[in-house]
């Protein structure tokens, strides 16, 4: 799908279809009132005869109006204007880009007259049109690439353009940025969803330095050797269970000379069985999606290639598969991690937090400004949180209030879980410095922050637990993309 701006008023832009806002109690944007107008009056007549109701999501298709350019024209409700937010925007763009007819090729959508609530009054242009090119791509994404026979309904507009009546610059860079965002979310969401047969660490590592080769970025990838090397005792312990390799991929973006990076640390969980602490069989498939952390540094930093931000970036994955074997881990066992501190795994279902805690002392390195670590991390995020809110850990509030901002603006919501001190308790261990788990029942997303922590003092840090928000179960089963409009919106921001 190809997505930008068109300038033509409603009633004159020469597409297959324009689709124009209409408010639940009959209240007409200004570019359905200028359809109406032209139309003499058919827009207002189709919500007379109750045929359009403008409510949040309904569409309806009117053909052939005179006076009108393009021989279709879709009414898209928009709820009521006083409830018109952040979540209603998305929901009228989908609606418009499924709603505009099979033979809709070029569709233009009047969606800058659509007033979008917000706290410190409506949102601006520039957000609009990122939102507009986010939510457009959504409704063509398609999961079908290992299917013999691609889906029915793969149909769908090949180009969209956002309408506009003048020039607007704010809305053309919006566009640009949203545009970018949508390719980082469709590489997370691919990736996300491949299988695990196909998306193992080294196929992570392949993916890693093709997107290296396109954006001229910087690339290393450490095999088994290389991480033996740096004493990664916690991380290869992870690995000892499954003959795929080990890898420990690092990406570097580099748009702001010589300031320090931002360090983006992805779990890279290829495939999940618990290890010797073996997961119930029940929709272990979805295990495969215990990489979506890795998926989404990546495409984090596509979107920050693709629009030449200012800023540095350092992305840092470690991708390996947790299985059981007469080699594997086993509850009980003591490993080294690289920062010299012992851990007891009492837990080997505990293993995100192995591999993330060598990540963490491995970017120390990088003498970053930030880090923020990117981990499908643990079931009790999903109860406290469901599949709403990324949950939101740090020890810098500075930084924990930036990351809120930026989930904010880009619709991907976080909410912050606390990481204090009085929780460490519950990983003493008898026998190591630490424990990699705590009491059953409590507290679990917050005591494997508490974990990280540990691992993190030397820089200002943050934890996304996406458990919840990295994909979709049942008939929409899918990776989300999730959380790459935060972290695109976070170094959007930074690059300022």
């Amino acid at each position: 799908m190809d997505i930008s701006t068109k300038l033509a008023s409603a009633e004159t832009a020469k597409v297959d279809c324009v689709a124009v806002g209409v408010y639940a109690d009959g209240e007409l944007t200004p570019a359905a009132r200028r359809i109406d107008l032209a139309s003499k009056g058919a827009v207002r007549a189709a919500i007379k005869s109750g045929d359009a109701t403008g409510k949040r999501g309904t569409t309806l298709l009117l053909r052939s109006l005179a006076g009108v350019a393009a021989p279709r024209v879709l009414l898209v409700g928009l709820g009521k204007r006083e409830e018109f937010g952040d979540k209603a925007f998305g929901e009228a763009v989908r609606a418009a880009a499924k709603g505009a007819g099979a033979g809709t090729r070029e569709l233009a959508i009047a969606a800058t007259d659509w007033v979008v609530k917000a706290g410190n009054g409506p949102r601006d242009s520039a957000w609009q049109a990122r939102q507009l090119a986010i939510a457009a791509r959504e409704t063509v994404f398609r999961s079908d690439e290992l299917k013999s026979k691609k889906d029915d309904n793969a149909a769908g507009p090949a180009r969209v353009h956002l309408l506009l009546e003048k020039r607007d610059a704010a809305a053309e860079r919006g566009l640009h940025e949203g545009v970018a965002i949508a390719n980082g979310m469709a590489l997370a969401k691919r990736l996300g969803n491949l299988p695990p047969n196909v998306c193992t660490p080294t196929f992570l590592g392949e993916q890693a330095r093709k997107l290296a080769k396109e954006f001229k970025l910087g690339v290393d990838v450490l095999d088994r050797k290389r991480i033996e090397k740096l004493g990664m005792g916690a991380f290869l312990a992870v690995t000892r269970g499954s003959a795929e390799p080990p890898r420990l991929i690092v990406v570097r973006y580099n748009g702001a000379g010589k300031a320090a990076p931002i360090a983006l640390v992805g779990k890279g969980i290829t495939f999940d069985s618990g290890g010797i602490s073996l997961k119930p069989g029940a929709n272990m498939d979805e295990m495969k999606f215990d990489m979506c952390g890795a998926a989404s540094v990546l495409g984090a930093i596509r979107a920050a290639a693709e629009l030449k931000l200012k800023v540095n970036v350092v992305g840092v994955i470690a991708a390996c598969e947790n299985l059981p074997s007469g080699t594997a881990t086993k509850p009980g066992d003591i490993v080294t991690s690289m920062s010299g501190q012992t851990i007891e795994v009492l837990n080997t279902d505990a293993e995100g937090r192995l591999i993330l805690c060598d990540a963490l002392t491995y970017v120390e390195r990088f003498k970053p400004a930030a880090v923020i670590d990117i981990a499908t991390l643990t079931g009790a995020c999903v109860v406290a949180l469901g599949d709403i809110n990324t949950g939101l850990f740090a020890t810098d509030d500075a930084l924990a209030a930036e990351l809120l901002k930026a989930a904010k603006t880009a619709v991907d919501p976080a909410w912050r879980m606390p990481v204090e001190d009085d929780y460490q308790e519950q990983i003493k261990s008898n026998f190591a410095d630490m424990a990699n788990i705590g009491a059953p029942g409590k507290a679990g997303a917050v005591i494997a922050a508490c974990f990280l922590a540990r691992f993190t003092k030397p820089y200002k840090w943050a934890h996304l637990d996406i458990a919840g928000t990295a994909w979709k179960s049942g008939p929409a089963k899918g990776a989300t993309g999730r959380p790459v409009p935060l972290l695109a919106q976070f170094l959007l921001e930074r690059a300022a």
